[in-house]
């Protein structure tokens, strides 16, 4: 990441220079000038009250925002705290005075529960001089519609509307706050952002116990981590990032938590990724669950058991909200003009609506673990397993079947080689589990039908004209990323010469300047044009697999220098600039992250 943690201030461009904080109920995004951009509320896939971000259209600069500009500001520089969710911006001016803001989400241990508000806490300190600052707190209400009805009480100021009921808490002048007047910071100020009720004490007090009580908190989780020997501190800011992305009250795992930042600037690729995918989120509890993080699966296969009972004849959405069972359907937002004006600006998503065959295959594989590891409170039984097996059985019926596949083309449906895969692999793991539990007539079934699956598959996927695996099992298919995730699943091994040429036909077909596209045909909305980084990180684990340690750790390392300032990735990237694009933070992105960097690290013996 180099020194890009320090920006000089300027009229510049907006972009996903973005640090999150959170604590597994709200979260927020701040730009690297320390400006609140985002926020939704009472949870990730609400209302955005802070929508600066994605420009509420004929509003003047910081409406839809949590502001702190500096008088003759000249630079600010960023960065987390160490290993946790609490991020520090020091502003500077040009007279040499200094000003620190530090914001996080309260989330620590209370009365043997976690404590985990929908709160956001921001204290403003001097630390150079006697700087002069102005604090604006302007929020909007209906995705940028406008603004809310503002009360002031004694020490806060409400905001309220139909839907959204919130307070800004602070010992500074509220008159300063609401106008965004400049004062001089010769002491330090506090503002809690949280429900409209009052707080139980003085509101320094209670953001100085706070902001202990959750550095405490997540230096403890990151303590108890097993992280690979290199890049430790990459893996670290990745799994709490992933983190971040998980709702605690229902299990549900985000797949990033914001709404239409385009795939790629003019693209129209604007969608709403503040929800449940469960193949997004199987990944990402493989991911925690490798670093030794379990306690998210276990949550995440209460959201499944509950999303699941919602639906009818055991059919699975591929996506959900976070409280599993609501409506998800897809509307645009005309008040917000977009992320540097790429519109529209989408809420919901319609592949809801979709048929996408992995799920099954997604789910069975996120709770394999649940019977063979016994470090979990709650391990897998006979009720579980029957309850997987009927996920099997969809597996075998649409093994094969038509679907929008795992790139959701809205267009028409076709029978994806990924989607089969994850059938298989739904049967092959329903074999090893009928084996742990000793049920030998369940585990010689499951190994049968993942046999056939698996002939079948690789033979129908296979084209003679590509020399590769390609994406559809209809005789047409075209080279795609997700046929790297072949030997992952165990489907074939690393050796073998079909992957071999498959990995040379991406290569070939796929690899832009080192970074990994997802296929190079037209969708629905034309070529794509940018590179998803998951795939990247797909690539460097084929790499690896086939003995090329120094390119994939070459290529490893080129991803990690495009991480923003504070270490997020988001969804994809320019493969000609390097610059960010997509939804942030994007899980799948960190979760490649973790992967590579397990698969490509030293031991700790070598230490």
């Amino acid at each position: 990441m180099g020194d890009r943690s320090a920006v000089p201030i300027g009229a510049g461009l907006t972009t996903l220079d973005l640090a999150v904080i959170g604590n597994c109920q709200v979260a927020a995004l701040i730009d690297a000038p320390g400006n609140i951009v985002w926020a939704c509320w009472p949870r990730p896939d609400g209302d955005p009250v802070f929508c600066a971000l994605l420009a509420p259209k004929h509003q003047a600069p910081g409406i839809g925002a949590v502001s702190t500009r500096l008088q003759d500001q000249a630079r600010a520089s960023q960065q987390y705290v160490r290993n946790t969710a609490i991020v520090a911006t020091t502003l500077t001016d040009t007279h040499g005075g200094e000003a620190r803001i530090v914001d996080f989400c309260p989330r620590f241990r209370l009365h043997n529960r976690t404590f985990r508000p929908a709160t956001f806490v921001r204290v403003i300190e001097p630390v150079h001089g006697r700087p002069v600052i102005a604090v604006k707190v302007r929020p909007m209400v209906e995705y940028g519609t406008r603004e809310p009805v503002v009360t002031a009480g004694s020490h806060h100021l409400s905001y309220t509307s139909h839907d959204v009921a919130f307070r800004v808490t602070s010992d500074a002048s509220l008159s300063d706050i609401h106008e965004g007047r400049a004062f001089v910071l010769d002491h330090a100020v506090t503002l809690v952002i949280g429900p409209d009720e009052a707080l139980p004490k003085q509101v320094n007090l209670i953001a100085r116990d706070w902001l202990a009580a959750t550095r405490d908190y997540w230096t403890d989780w990151v303590r108890g981590l097993a992280v690979p020997f290199d890049w430790q501190a990459a893996v670290i800011r990745a799994a709490i990032t992933l983190k971040l992305c998980t709702h605690e009250d229902t299990g549900a795992v985000l797949a990033a938590l914001t709404t239409s930042i385009p795939e790629a600037d003019g693209s129209a690729r604007t969608w709403d990724y503040r929800f449940c995918w469960l193949r997004d989120a199987f990944f990402v509890v493989q991911a925690l669950n490798r670093l030794g993080a379990t306690r998210t699966m276990e949550g995440f296969l209460h959201f499944i058991e509950n999303a699941a009972s919602q639906g009818a004849s055991g059919r699975l959405r591929p996506v959900y909200r976070i409280a599993g069972a609501d409506a998800l359907e897809e509307h645009l937002a005309p008040s917000l003009a977009g992320y540097r004006a790429n519109g529209p600006v989408r809420v919901g998503n319609a592949a809801a609506l979709q048929r996408q065959h992995d799920v099954y295959g997604s789910v069975v594989l996120a709770a394999s673990q649940l019977f063979f590891d016994e470090r979990l409170d709650v391990t897998g039984d006979a009720v579980l397993f029957r309850r997987l097996e009927s996920l099997g059985a969809r597996a075998i019926r649409t093994f094969a079947e038509p679907d929008a596949g795992p790139w959701e083309f809205r267009g028409s449906d076709r029978p994806h080689t990924f989607s089969a895969a994850l059938c298989w692999a739904a049967c092959d793991r329903l074999s090893r589990i009928a084996g742990a539990l000793g049920q030998v007539e369940r585990g010689t079934k499951w190994r049968h039908l993942a046999s056939l699956l698996r002939t079948d598959l690789l033979d129908r996927a296979w084209s003679e004209s590509h020399n590769a695996f390609v994406s559809t099992l209809d005789g047409h298919g075209e080279i795609d990323a997700t046929a790297l995730l072949m030997p992952e699943l165990g489907l074939l091994s690393s050796g073998d010469p079909r992957f071999q040429s498959t990995l040379a036909a991406v290569e070939r077909e796929l690899v832009v300047n080192g970074y990994v596209m997802r296929y190079r045909h037209a969708d629905d909305l034309g070529v794509p044009t940018n590179a998803f980084i998951a795939c990247t990180f797909w690539y460097i684990n084929a790499l690896a697999l086939a003995g090329r340690w120094h390119e994939a750790i070459e290529r490893f390392e080129s991803v990690l220098a495009r991480r923003n300032h504070v270490g997020i990735l988001s969804e994809d990237l320019d493969p000609r600039t390097g610059e960010l694009w997509g939804n942030l933070p994007q899980t799948y992105s960190m979760v490649g992250l973790i992967s590579s960097a397990i698969r490509l690290s030293r031991p700790w013996e070598s230490a």
